[in-house]
This record gives structure tokens, sequence and C-alpha cells, in this order.
């Protein structure tokens, strides 16, 4: 029923509740002490409906709102305050409109729709397939929950504002991490399992975590199964609701829990002194192309939300590969997405974000890559992400890469040139020594001329996209037959090289040579300047048995085991002693916020001189050059660092420089077993004479006393 009067009665479910013409901000449902105001935006709709429910596993509304334009609609905002509601309340809407789809327009009044702005959802009817097409799905949808978020002590929490400069960064999966039984976890697979992880972090000594997505999404939208076993979206880069944690990651299913419990994990990690990074996708949503389930955004403005193909908009812009493209800078689109960001710095108190596809944010709602971006640098200016650290991955898959020149000034970017690059150094590819020299002094080949810094390169060797580091030395090829798709998923140029053998081997020359080139690996990563991104479990040789595409795979393909902590302790100390290593030695040498400038110390030593198997000869055009070297020199009682890598396969005599006044002591030699392959504080090892040995395939690093 439509009332015409400002304040309206309804009478459903033994429960009569006053409604008022309610306000356009805040978008979603928000609760007070006399009710709850909803609010969502939809430019082309001609009716709404907000259905309440009083459980989750109601097949029918407990009431229908009919929200009258005349007086629940401010320009394109509509809205209805009911008084009386509590938090805790099940709801959803049923918006109507042009069904003009080669118009764009897919509004629907049989569909359910989830609030995009929702703190909270529940998926306990939902099922993906009636979501698809016209039919009625009110049985089987989704419903977003009203979630009280005042309600919490953050014990005097903050963000805690790390600089660039001193950040390492652990990508890991909230399930995967302790879903393993051998993780020995109360909660396995939660944020209160990484909770439980927390000394384990602060004894590698990262310095922050960056989980991957976190946002709701729908894990059933895979329909495949290999030996009798259903597929999941696993890494969950297909979300849904920007705003509401993912239920799945929570121990609890009571309203509310999901917000309560990532902010336990947040509290705890800064107490540890562990930042948080989360990976956003505002790339693309789970909604899929037109082919795919109506959620949220098809249903309420599909036009509005989405890329469509110009000249019949029947199609989807598929800039992301997954489907669909978010038109980012619309403005109301901009809207959502910085709302979104503020919401979790503001109320979740995270300290950063990484950007999936970042790139598709610099594309302009005509698809063309825009000089500046509207979105992007509303994300860089506002006032309360000032101190936010935002990362993008500076490509799409349309073929957008913007690595080196990704609009604005502050933002960082994952560099997928640091881990082509170096992998290709480390296998021993010839003629790379002055690739890798740009990479390990901070890119500025890259970053420079646009006015960047070394903090603005994320480097990276391994993601969660891609090779293990194990399997990175253990696999020429991919082994993705586990993902149902006849090995055709995932990138077929790893830069990998298994040393000898595919995959598993007794052959222990073999299993020597991988460790060493996996602390090859970690040595360079740790020694570059920039910031540095470990993934988790490559620090205890994680596999994957040659998966690089484990995007399906929620089990032991993909899950951290922890029994590897104690079988590959070696692995595990030279990662945790490397981390100490940049952490405690020479600022101004391993992690510089400026691109080196040629400055003299009182020695005589450059901030940064480079050199071959002689001073001063690093051979960067040779084409048959495998080896490199490199002298950092310290400033103010610093220590300087010579850092020497032999990428042949034969051993070489490298020259070192003469220091005025001090000796040069080994701290790192790759090709020693543990604990000899690096040294602890206090333990380091006096080199004598003006040549050091190098085996071969190892890097040698000596710091000055």
């Amino acid at each position: 029923m439509i009332l015409t009067t400002a304040t309206q009665q309804v009478e459903l479910a033994k429960t009569k509740y006053q409604l008022e013409p309610g306000c356009q901000h805040p978008l979603g449902a928000t609760p007070n002490s006399e009710g709850v105001n909803f609010a969502i935006f939809s430019e082309h709709a001609t009716s709404v409906e907000l259905l309440l429910f009083e459980n989750h596993d109601d097949l029918e509304p407990a009431q229908i709102i009919q929200l009258d334009p005349r007086i629940n609609k401010t320009f394109h905002f509509w809205h209805v305050y009911v008084r009386g509601l509590k938090s805790c309340t099940y709801y959803a809407y049923r918006v109507s409109g042009s069904q003009d789809i080669q118009a764009g327009h897919r509004f629907n009044e049989n569909k359910v729709l989830l609030d995009p702005y929702a703190k909270g959802n529940t998926n306990t009817l939902w099922n993906r397939v009636d979501a698809i097409g016209t039919k009625d799905n009110i049985a089987t949808s989704m419903r977003s929950v009203v979630v009280d978020i005042s309600d919490y002590d953050w014990e005097g929490d903050r963000p805690l504002n790390r600089p660039m400069s001193e950040t390492i960064v652990y990508e890991l999966h909230v399930a995967g991490f302790t879903k393993s039984p051998s993780s020995g976890c109360q909660h396995c697979g939660t944020f209160s399992g990484i909770v439980e992880k927390i000394p384990y972090l602060k004894e590698l000594g990262i310095t922050a975590v960056e989980l991957m997505p976190i946002f709701d999404f729908d894990e059933k939208n895979i329909f495949r199964e290999v030996d009798g076993k259903p597929l999941r979206d696993y890494w969950g880069y297909n979300p849904h609701s920007y705003f509401a944690p993912e239920g799945s990651y929570c121990t609890s299913p009571e309203i509310g829990s999901q917000i309560r419990e990532f902010r336990d994990l947040v509290k705890a990690l800064h107490k540890a002194g562990i930042e948080v990074i989360l990976d956003v996708v505002f790339n693309h949503t789970d909604e899929g192309n037109h082919d795919g389930p109506t959620i949220n955004f098809k249903g309420l403005d599909n036009s509005i939300y989405y890329h469509l193909v110009p000249f019949n908009k029947y199609y989807y812009m598929d800039y992301s590969g997954c489907g669909n493209t978010v038109n980012c800078n619309h403005p109301m689109v901009e809207k959502l997405i910085v709302d979104c960001l503020e919401f979790w710095v503001k109320e979740m108190h995270v300290d950063g974000f990484r950007f999936d596809e970042g790139s598709i944010l610099a594309r302009g709602q005509d698809g063309v890559p825009l000089i500046h971006p509207p979105v992007i640098w509303h994300i860089e200016t506002s006032e309360i992400l000032a101190d936010t650290k935002i990362i993008a991955e500076a490509w799409d898959a349309a073929g957008l890469y913007q690595i080196g020149y990704f609009p604005g000034y502050r933002w960082a970017e994952w560099n997928g040139r640091y881990r082509d690059d170096i992998r290709r150094f480390v296998k021993g590819d010839s003629g790379l020594a002055g690739s890798a020299a740009w990479r390990i002094a901070g890119s500025a080949d890259l970053y420079q001329a646009s006015g960047h810094l070394p903090i603005n390169s994320v480097n990276f060797i391994t993601c969660h996209d891609g090779f293990t580091l194990s399997d990175l030395v253990s696999y020429n090829d991919k082994h993705n037959e586990a993902n149902g798709e006849g090995n055709r998923d995932g990138i077929n140029d790893n830069l990998s090289w298994n040393c000898g053998v595919e995959g598993e081997t007794e052959d222990r020359e073999i299993d020597a040579l991988r460790r060493r080139q996996i602390k090859n690996f970690a040595a360079i990563l740790l020694l570059s300047q920039g910031v540095p991104m470990i993934v988790a479990g490559d620090e205890v040789r994680r596999t994957q048995q040659g998966n690089n595409n484990a995007y399906c795979q929620d089990s032991e393909i993909s899950w951290f085991d922890w029994s590897l902590v104690e079988k590959n302790a070696d692995i595990f100390r030279f990662f945790k002693l490397a981390i100490e290593f940049r952490k405690c030695y020479c600022q101004s040498a391993l992690r510089r916020s400026q691109f080196f400038s040629g400055d003299v110390n009182e020695r005589g030593l450059a901030d940064m001189s480079w050199h071959g198997t002689k001073l001063f000869n690093p051979g960067w055009y040779d084409p048959h050059s495998r080896v490199l070297a490199l002298t950092l020199g310290g400033f103010e009682g610093e220590a300087d660092i010579h850092i020497m890598f032999n990428m042949y396969w034969d051993a070489l005599e490298f020259e070192t420089p003469l220091i005025q006044g001090r000796n040069w002591y080994k701290v790192i030699d790759t090709a020693e077993p543990s604990p000899m392959d690096i040294m602890e504080p206090g333990k380091e090892i006096l080199v004598s004479g003006n040549v050091c040995p190098v085996k071969e395939r190892s890097v040698v690093v000596l710091v000055s006393k």
C-alpha cells in the first residue's frame, strides 16, 4: 500500500512500524536508538520495495514496504526510515524499471537484491542458478542484515602508519593460512585462526599482512567437479558486497560476528606491531556477464555500475577478464568505492589496500584510459585515507599496463618487471645484469621520470597468482589438472627452472640446489630498494605441486602445511634473519625513500657503486654476463654493505673494495649449509684480502666493521 502522507503506517507480522521519509545519506542501512534508515541509489528505477524478514531462512518477507517516489525519493536516492525497527533485521530490495536490455537496463521485479552498502549478509537459502534468468528467486535469495557497528571497544587502537620504507608485506589467504589440521589452531580457517598464529608472524619479522579478498563472495560460483568433488571459488576475487566481511571466515554465525571478529583480528595484529592491508576488487563483481546472476548491481541500475558494449548494451565490456567491468569513474560508483575504503579505515582500522587490476580504475566511462581518473585522485586526496597505504596492480586483463606511470603520486605498485627480471637473472639467463641492477636499485628507470620513488615499487618474486617459490625452482611447466580445465588455465611462461628434475625428487644434489635458489631469491628480494612482499609459506617451501592457478583449490593444494616449519627450518631461519638484517642494517643503504644520488661517505664509498667480478666493471651490457656486484656506502656511522651475485654455473672470484679503518665481514653465503648460510648478528665472519670467492649460483653479502 502506498500512502501519500509523510508518516505511513504498515502492519504485518503482528508488528506496527511507523514509516517516515528518511534521508538519502548515508547510503545503506543505518540503525540508531529509534529505528533504521534505509537508502539506496538508482537513477533509472521506477519502483522500489524494501523487504523485511524475521529470520534468515524465511521463504517470504514478513513485511513489504513500498517506497513512494513522492515521499521516499530525493533525486535518484530512494530512502525510508522505519521507526521501531532494530538492528539484526534481515532485509533486501526489489527494484522495477525498464527491461530494455539492449539499452543496458536489467530491472526485474522478480529478483531479490542485496544492499550494496550492507555490513553483513546471509546466504542460508542461496541458490545461484535461481538468480540467473527472469524467474522469481525470493525463496532462494541472499539477504542483507542491519548491523550496528557502533558497539565495539577498540581499546585505543589506531592504524599504525608505518613508513613504506620500513614495510615488509606478507600476502596470505585468511582461510588457507590455518585451515590445515597441521595448524593446530582452535579456529582453523578463520580471522581468529590468524590471531592464534601472531607469534609466528612476529618471529618471522614481517610488518604487514596483505589479506587476500575478505569482502563477501559466493564460493559456489564454479560449477565443476574433479574426481567427484565440487570446486569452490577459494581466492574470493568475485565480490558482491564491498562493506561486508566474508562470513565463512568467522567462528560464529551470529549477526554482526563478521564485523566483530575482523575487528578483533585487526586489533590483535596492531598490538603485535603488524599492519593490515586488504586486497580489494573493484574492477569486477560476482554478477558476471550477460549470462550471470542478478545479485545487486545489475538489478539496481545495470547501466550505471558496469561498462557495457556501446553498440549493444546487452553485453558487457570485459576489461577484467572476469565477465564484467565496474564503471569505476561514474560519479556514483566512484562514491561507492571511496565510501567503502573510508569505511574500512575509519570503522575497521585497516592500514592499506592493494587494488586488484588497479588499472581499471584509470578507465573512463567509455573505457578509454584517463590522464587524471577521478576515482584515483579521490582516493589519493581523501583526508580519511591520507595516511593509508595504497598499492595498485597496475595492469588489467585487456592490455592496459601502467607500471611506472600509474596515475597519482603516492600510489605504490606491484612491480611485475621486478618479478620477471629477477626470476630470469636467478635462473641463469644471460645478459640480465643490467636489468637486475635496475630492479635491485629501486627501478629508477620505471619510476624516477614520473616523480615516483623507490617506495612506490612493491617488489615480489611470487604472489598468490602463479607458482609458489618452492615450485618456481621445482617445475618448468604448470600442472593445473586438478582445476578441471584440462591444464589450459594459468600462464604458460613462468620463468621457472626445475634444477634438473620436474617436481619432487629424492636427489640430494638437486634438492640442495633448489634450497640455494630459494635463498638466492630471498636474499635479493630483501636486499633490494623498495617494499618487499613475501607470500605466506614461501619461507617454509610451501608447494602447490606445480599448480600455478589455485583459485579453485580449497584443499591441501592451497593450504599452509605447518609441518613444513620444522621440516624446512633452515629456509625459515634464512628468511627470518634476512628480514632482521634488512631491518637492522643501514637504513641509508637498504631502506631508502629516495633514489641513489652518488653521495660519498667519509671512507670514500659512494652511496651505490656497481661492479662485476672486477671493481667498477659491472658488465651491464655484456650479453653473456650472469654476475653482478654492488657496494652500498653507509653514512653517519652505519655499516657499508658489499653484495656479490654469481648466477653462473661455476665458482668465481670477486674483487672487494678497500675501506679505510674497517674490515669486511661475511653475513650471507647462500652456498653454505645452515647455519653458515646467514650469520646471526655479532657472529659475522672476517674476510681477509681483496678477493672473495663466490660459489656457483649463490649470493654473498659482506658488511664493514
